[in-house]
């Protein structure tokens, strides 16, 4: 939502039927969400209600997820369902697209995938850091020997802040955002608590849009 409304062109590569992850589940698939005061603007942006609850707040879980789609719709931004991201193109040190193939099907027939070219790459994909583990496999994260780090034991507090704290570009062409943050650089495990996703989301669109604008300042850009 904020990278398309600022002018890029912004494609998200959905595994499933629709974007948003587990916040369609809310807590302990319950249909509410907790959300910290720090993250309560991006849910008024999105025209979302919410009410106190004790220290935190709470929002109806569709209706976030919902928002947050259609204020990505609205945007410009393009949702591919059913597409799964299976590897990336690296040339000169670079992250420069991803190879996506159809979900389910590429995993039982030789389909062959197709590649999407991007300037940046953005891992949304949650405790498995799917692009973050295929650099990993190939031994190009050299800080992270044999393997990624993994999420450490669940501390909500700290992992609340450590997924906004550590967004960053883990590689050159791909960031991290959201649990892949936490799964990549051995934060703690989150817990039920949602903000801190929101806010990693926004924080890594703050990071992208000048190292984008930078590179050409004309245009649409992926």
């Amino acid at each position: 939502w904020r990278l398309a409304e600022s002018g890029l062109r912004v494609v998200m590569i959905e595994k499933r039927l629709i974007p948003g992850g587990g916040i369609w589940g809310g807590s302990l698939g319950m249909n509410e969400v907790a959300i910290q005061k720090e993250a309560l603007a991006i849910l008024d942006q999105a025209g979302v209600r919410h009410q106190p609850s004790g220290r935190l707040f709470t929002a109806d879980a569709t209706e976030l997820a919902s928002a947050l789609c259609l204020k990505a719709l609205h945007a410009g931004a393009i949702p591919l369902n059913l597409m799964t991201a299976e590897d990336l193109c690296v040339r000169s040190g670079r992250v420069d697209g991803v190879v996506a193939n159809r979900s389910v099907l590429g995993d039982n027939l030789p389909i062959d995938p197709i590649v999407f070219s991007a300037r940046a790459t953005i891992d949304a994909t949650g405790h498995e850091a799917v692009l973050a583990n295929c650099l990993q496999r190939r031994g190009l994260l050299k800080d992270s020997p044999g393997r990624l780090p993994g999420e450490g034991p669940m501390d909500a507090p700290a992992g609340e802040r450590f997924v906004v704290d550590h967004v960053t570009e883990l590689y050159p062409g791909l960031w991290t955002t959201g649990m892949s943050v936490c799964a990549s650089q051995g934060g703690p495990r989150m817990g039920p608590i949602f903000g801190g996703m929101l806010l990693s989301g926004a924080r890594v669109a703050e990071q992208l849009l000048p190292v984008l604008s930078q590179a050409d300042e004309g245009g649409r850009h992926d």
